[in-house]
């Protein structure tokens, strides 16, 4: 193989297909992790509140609860194989992007209607921003990782519907 040619070039001919393939394994290990800390750290905020603090602010609450379950779904969406599991991914990110939208705008819009904070509040500040930013890293992740040959031409046949 000449000098010459570029990582994609080696890659398009097979060269670097298993770095590439260890590289996105990597990428999703860490998105995984992510979500599995997101995960406890809201259902542990949303128990807490919950628990302690309901009389202060139900709504807020319920939506600390709400973005637990969302966090936790798309962790184990991520993390299984299959069909499902990939409309699973798909569905409970997208649902935590309209989530961190809609309650972020809405908490800096009518900031008396959240008295206490919940993890999208001002699109995640607490968190330092990563709840904005994580649906669109798990999005892009998605995207980036196709189904397998073998579930396409499943979902493809005439007898799979």
């Amino acid at each position: 193989m000449p000098e010459d040619t570029t990582a994609s070039d080696r890659a398009a001919d097979g060269v670097d297909a298993g770095a590439t393939a260890v590289h996105r394994w990597e990428q999703g290990r860490i998105l995984v992790a992510v979500y599995g800390v997101f995960a406890l750290a809201a259902t542990g905020r949303a128990g807490e509140q919950i628990a302690l603090k309901w009389h202060e602010a139900p709504l807020a609450f319920s939506l600390s609860a709400f973005s637990a379950l969302v966090y936790c779904l798309a962790t184990v969406s991520l993390v299984r194989r299959g069909e499902v599991w990939r409309r699973l991914a798909w569905g409970s990110v997208l649902v935590e992007l309209v989530g961190v939208l809609l309650v972020g705008t809405v908490s800096l819009l009518m900031p008396q209607d959240f008295p206490r904070a919940t993890v999208w509040s001002g699109y995640g500040v607490g968190y330092l921003f990563i709840p904005l930013v994580l649906p669109f890293v798990g999005l892009w992740w998605l995207s980036r990782t196709r189904r397998s040959p073998a579930a396409a031409a499943v979902t493809a046949s005439p007898g799979s519907r």
